[in-house]
C-alpha cells in the first residue's frame, strides 16, 4: 500500500491506494511532513484532487478501492450519484436505497466512508438544511459545499 501526504485548503490530506486503486483518502487534523514524492499509484488521484481544489475538476474519475460492507459501499456508490453542487439529505438518502428506516444505518455508513470529498459525503445534510455530522469537522463540510456553489456575481445593469 503507497502513501502521500499533500496539502489542501483545508489541511492536509493521507492519500493511500495501490494499483487496484485508492482505498482511503483522509484529512489529517495534526498536520503532518508532506509527501516529497507521490508514488505512481496515486499521482492521477493527487492531480485530480489539487483540480478540484483548484476549481476545475468536478468530477474524479481514479479508480477507487474502499475496503467495507456491502451495505456501505451501496451507500457509499449512492453518494457518488450527488452532483456536484448539490446536495440531499439523510432521509432522501434512505428513501433512494429502498428503505425510509435506515437513516440511522445510512448515516453511520457515511461517517464511515473513507475516501473523503471523492466520494461525497459532505453533500449530505440534515432534513431542515443544517449540516449535521462530519468526520473531518462541520467547518470543513461548509468550505467543501460553498467551494463547490460558489455565489453567483448579480448584474449592476
Amino acid at each position: 500500500m503507497q502513501q502521500a501526504i499533500i496539502h489542501t485548503p483545508v489541511g492536509h490530506c493521507l492519500i493511500e491506494g495501490d494499483a487496484a486503486g485508492i482505498s482511503k483518502i483522509w484529512i489529517l487534523d495534526d498536520p503532518q511532513q508532506l509527501s516529497q514524492e507521490i508514488p505512481k499509484e496515486l499521482k492521477e488521484a493527487v492531480s485530480q484532487l489539487q483540480d478540484y481544489f483548484a476549481g476545475s475538476l468536478r468530477s474524479f474519475t481514479f479508480k477507487l478501492d474502499p475496503a467495507g460492507t456491502d451495505f456501505q459501499k451501496k451507500v457509499w456508490n449512492a453518494l457518488l450519484e450527488i452532483p456536484f453542487g448539490k446536495t440531499v439529505s439523510y432521509h432522501e438518502l434512505s428513501v433512494k436505497l429502498g428503505d425510509v428506516k435506515a437513516i440511522r444505518a445510512v448515516a453511520s455508513a457515511n461517517g464511515k466512508n473513507p475516501l473523503w470529498i471523492v466520494v461525497p459525503c459532505h453533500r449530505v445534510i440534515g432534513s431542515d438544511g443544517s449540516l449535521t455530522g462530519y468526520a473531518g469537522g462541520l467547518w470543513r463540510k461548509k468550505w467543501l459545499l460553498e467551494h463547490e456553489t460558489p455565489p453567483v456575481q448579480q448584474s449592476l445593469f
